[in-house]
């Protein structure tokens, strides 16, 4: 789940190989006529662009997705203390506060996919987050005993976080703390994409910790070639390549973000329903969707639902879901009918 600065040092979603030497077989003397990687969020971002409107200079549009996603770390991050978030959750008002547009569009994406995703998505897990070593509070990685993990609980729920217009919050447990590490970095991506698109910018990347979005082709004129990670904390490899475009894809895995105690191993995504790290054995959802901020949410839902719940709830809301499962032998590939159907896989 974790979105900001991750002190393991990786993100844990997509390999996000653009495979432009071994599977695209690009020509190198086609350079993309642009390319902006920078860091933002604690984490880095990537934007590659195939064509570029005469009109549209690079110096300036890497200016302007800069601003806006400083605007955007400076509404949503936790990291930052004076974030608007960051001051949301030291506020103590029982009183109704207003929040950016922006911010609040976020928290109400955020409602609707907890109470689709049988609550197993809440972005009130702020305390359990660090409570467990893995939030903005430098903490050692140490199991938490089982009664500071229940008295955590009780200020953990999105039942506890009010939304009105216009853009107000209200906290009915004052000590309330929100993390939108699950659902932020894709919201920035969309919010990148829609900078592009009004400047009529039609093939583009957008990849921003692992969240992605993708419109129109690449340098080639073929669809972008996106790979999702073997999900083995030893090596990085490929597991499967997918031939996309004019769609968004976010990846939730626990096999790069975790720490082991007393030969235990502690993944980084918590159920909020339990304050636990998830326990099962599924290692990586790679959700598809028109939006990179629902992908992102989704990615972590299904992941904390396991392999057979998630599957099933991912079916029932047509969901373009891919799974990958630990077994005995090795990885098993699941997906729900929406995926095969969108990278045109037969059932």
């Amino acid at each position: 789940m974790q979105y900001f600065v991750n002190r393991r040092g990786l993100s844990i979603s997509l390999l996000l190989v653009f495979l432009l030497s071994a599977c695209e077989n690009v020509n190198r003397s086609k350079p993309y006529p642009f390319t902006y990687t920078d860091g933002i969020m604690g984490t880095q971002f990537t934007i590659k662009i195939s064509q570029l409107p005469p009109a549209i200079e690079s110096k300036p549009l890497q200016q302007e997705i800069k601003a806006l996603l400083d605007k955007i770390n400076g509404q949503m991050s936790t990291y930052l203390p004076d974030s608007d978030l960051s001051r949301l959750n030291q506020s103590r008002s029982p009183d109704w506060q207003a929040v950016p547009a922006e911010l609040y569009s976020v928290l109400k994406a955020s409602e609707l996919i907890h109470q689709q995703s049988q609550e197993a998505f809440d972005i009130s897990v702020g305390k359990l987050v660090n409570l467990w070593g893995f939030g903005a509070d430098p903490m050692t990685f140490k199991a938490p005993d089982s009664a500071v993990i229940q008295q955590a609980l009780l200020s953990t729920g999105a039942r506890f976080l009010k939304l009105t217009e216009p853009n107000l919050v209200k906290k009915n447990k004052l000590d309330l703390s929100l993390d939108l590490s699950a659902i932020a970095k894709g919201y920035a991506v969309d919010k990148v994409a829609e900078l592009l698109g009004a400047k009529e910018i039609k093939h583009y990347m957008v990849e921003i910790g692992g969240e992605i979005r993708l419109k129109g082709h690449n340098i080639e004129g073929k669809a972008w070639r996106i790979a999702i990670e073997k999900p083995s904390p030893q090596q990085r490899m490929i597991q499967k390549v997918l031939p996309i475009s004019d769609i968004a894809m976010a990846t939730s895995g626990d096999y790069r973000n975790y720490f082991e105690q007393d030969g235990v191993r502690y993944s980084h995504t918590l159920d909020p329903r339990t304050g636990m790290p998830i326990n099962h054995r599924l290692a990586s959802v790679t959700v598809l969707n028109k939006s990179c901020m629902n992908a992102d949410a989704w990615a972590t839902a299904l992941s904390v639902l396991g392999e057979d719940k998630g599957l099933i709830l991912a079916e029932k809301r047509q969901l373009a879901a891919y799974f990958i499962v630990k077994t005995d032998a090795g990885f098993a590939e699941l997906s729900t009918t929406a995926f095969k159907r969108f990278i045109g896989e037969s059932s």
